[in-house]
């Protein structure tokens, strides 16, 4: 099994026909088949994109002028905006009006304040964003939207869920390695604001039967690493838990700079490092000490 997104997730791409979006929908199509179905550019309705690299190299996808035709043309129920920043959010709102069940946006740099708004709109829906700033979700195998490298990618037992996207690519590398292999991959952003959350996430994986083990990799600044272990202690005590293993990014970063992530800031002793890593040892979570041990720790973890 896997969350979010499988073989028969249909999805369409606000800003297919841009560089980046182009690039990385060849990319999806290459990968086991990802069901790319479709594109959304205002004043390209009506026309026809064509990958022209990879192994996906002749398909065509139609172009449609909005988020709700495309929804009506295709029955997707899942969009990946490439939109620039100053448009992204506009871009994501779309999409939730449209009734889009799940939303991931790739666009770094989007500003908080219209994340704000973004947020308000989501309160109100039914609709789950993954993102701003994120790698995106891969299923190993099955289905891949966002920028992750699927060859690094195994179908197996782990669920990784991070803040940073570099540290999924370096979980899923060891994972693989250690011959585990991946339920999902999921890079939730580093933004102050954003969609879903670590519990969002965790929940789901502590629901999937496939999922054995998980690996979660915060970063500084924010309370949300310390709010997944306390969510964490309270689902233990329920007699719901799994082996999981962490990391904690930016231990380097002195009190008051922003390192990395809009939302890795350090202030009035909160967000730290050594305050995430305790919250998360407290609640039975293994720490690598270092990014470079993950997959060494999860054994650890798993025993």
């Amino acid at each position: 099994m896997s969350i979010m997104i499988n073989k028969d997730t249909k999805i369409l791409v606000q800003g297919l026909t841009g560089r980046t979006g182009t690039f990385h929908t060849e990319q999806a199509l290459a990968y086991h088949g990802t069901q790319m179905i479709g594109g959304i550019h205002p004043k390209k309705g009506g026309s026809t994109w064509t990958c022209e690299n990879g192994d996906a190299k002749g398909t065509e996808l139609p172009v449609f002028a909005t988020v709700k035709e495309g929804r009506a043309e295709t029955g997707a129920d899942a969009s990946v905006v490439y939109v620039p920043p100053a448009g992204a959010a506009a871009a994501i709102i779309e999409a939730i009006d449209a009734e889009v069940p799940l939303i991931i946006c790739i666009t770094e740099g989007v500003p908080v304040r219209d994340m704000v708004n973004v947020k308000a709109r989501l309160n109100d829906s039914n609709s789950r964003l993954v993102g701003p700033n994120c790698p995106g979700i891969l299923t190993p195998n099955e289905c891949k939207i966002g920028i992750m490298p699927g060859t690094i990618f195994k179908q197996g037992s782990v669920g990784v869920v991070s803040r940073s996207g570099t540290l999924t690519y370096e979980a899923v590398f060891q994972t693989t390695e250690a011959g585990l292999g991946q339920t999902t991959a999921v890079g939730i952003g580093g933004d102050p604001v954003k969609g879903t959350e670590f519990i969002d996430v965790l929940d789901m994986f502590l629901d999937d039967d496939e999922t054995k083990s998980i690996i979660m990799i915060g970063e500084i600044g924010g309370s949300a690493e310390e709010e997944a272990a306390e969510w964490i202690t309270e689902q233990a005590a329920n007699g719901r838990s799994k082996p999981m293993a962490g990391f904690i990014a930016g231990r380097t970063a002195p009190p008051g700079r922003t390192m990395g992530h809009a939302g890795a800031v350090i202030s009035g002793g909160k967000g730290g490092a050594d305050d995430k890593t305790a919250a998360m040892e407290k609640a039975g979570i293994v720490v690598s000490p270092s990014p470079a041990k993950l997959g060494e720790t999860l054994l650890k973890a798993i025993g």
